[in-house]
């Protein structure tokens, strides 16, 4: 039984339990003040996401051309839908040149390093794009909130990271990142699934379950993150995932909307959604989670 505290009210949450408890059922997809009230539909999903993986492939195939580098960084709680945006992204892209990396805990060497060194190493060469899924942003988010990290080594990653980014952004690489932004009742729901789909149990960590119970303090993590990181050079991407169809077809868009490339197609691309996709902390706030 798990002590759970939303919107100031403490709730016993049993996941074990199959059946999932109405008070969350019927508050997830609404959670974190989301502004639709149902999943956008399938089929236009899938429409929207065809025209989409076309004009990743244009980019991609001018990439191959210019040279041009891409790194785009996924962040967000757990849960939030950082793997499944990121495999949407990469879907019909040439996997030699648009690569994943999800870094595990440092070892002893990566800890003795400079904290940026193990990302560096991954970086992309010409042509290809870079999609973490989680960065070096787990010293603003996990490592404080767990107790990974001392409180001087949050503080002094917080002060080195907006230079760090300059330097990505002054070497000509087109630098993104995205802040995935889920409700709380929604990502219990989501921890739930997993729980009791075996498809999905994997994905539930011990760490995901301590993280249920540490919702304000991710809360206040994140907004200092944001305080302190969202520059003009490097801003952050606010996407409300509740609905994870929506969140990658904005996810996608921004990034397509926001780079040059050969045969570019700014119909079929399409508008951003101005109530999912947002710029920084203000969107957050609007967002409420």
């Amino acid at each position: 039984m798990l002590n759970i505290t939303i919107g100031g009210k403490a709730r016993k949450f049993d996941l074990e339990d199959p059946q999932l408890p109405h008070w969350i059922a019927d508050e997830a997809f609404g959670s974190g003040l989301y502004p639709y009230d149902e999943k956008l539909k399938r089929s236009a999903y899938n429409s929207q996401l065809d025209a989409l993986h076309l004009e990743l492939v244009k980019l991609q195939a001018h990439q191959q051309k210019t040279g041009q580098r891409i790194i785009i960084i996924f962040e967000g709680r757990d849960a939030a839908g950082k793997g499944g945006t990121i495999n949407a992204v990469r879907s019909y892209l040439n996997s030699r040149h648009a690569r994943t990396v999800a870094l595990t805990k440092p070892t002893e060497t990566e800890q003795g390093q400079w904290y940026f060194q193990r990302y560096v190493d991954h970086f992309p060469t010409d042509g290809e794009m870079i999609l973490f899924d989680r960065s070096w942003y787990n010293r603003a988010g996990v490592e404080p909130v767990m107790g990974f990290c001392t409180p001087q080594q949050h503080k002094h990653f917080l002060a080195q990271v907006p230079s760090f980014e300059k330097q990505i952004t002054d070497e000509g690489i087109a630098f993104f990142k995205i802040w995935l932004n889920v409700g709380q009742e929604m990502q219990i729901k989501r921890f739930h699934d997993r729980r009791h789909n075996p498809l999905k149990s994997w994905k539930l960590s011990p760490l995901d379950i301590k993280a249920m119970q540490k919702w304000d303090d991710y809360t206040a993590a994140r907004n200092l993150m944001l305080k302190k990181t969202h520059t003009p050079h490097a801003p952050w991407t606010i996407v409300r995932s509740n609905d994870k169809r929506r969140a990658r077809i904005n996810t996608m868009r921004h990034i397509l909307r926001s780079l040059k490339y050969e045969g570019k197609d700014t119909r079929a691309i399409g508008r951003l959604d101005p109530q999912i996709i947002g710029q920084g902390p203000l969107f957050i706030n609007k967002a409420g989670a």
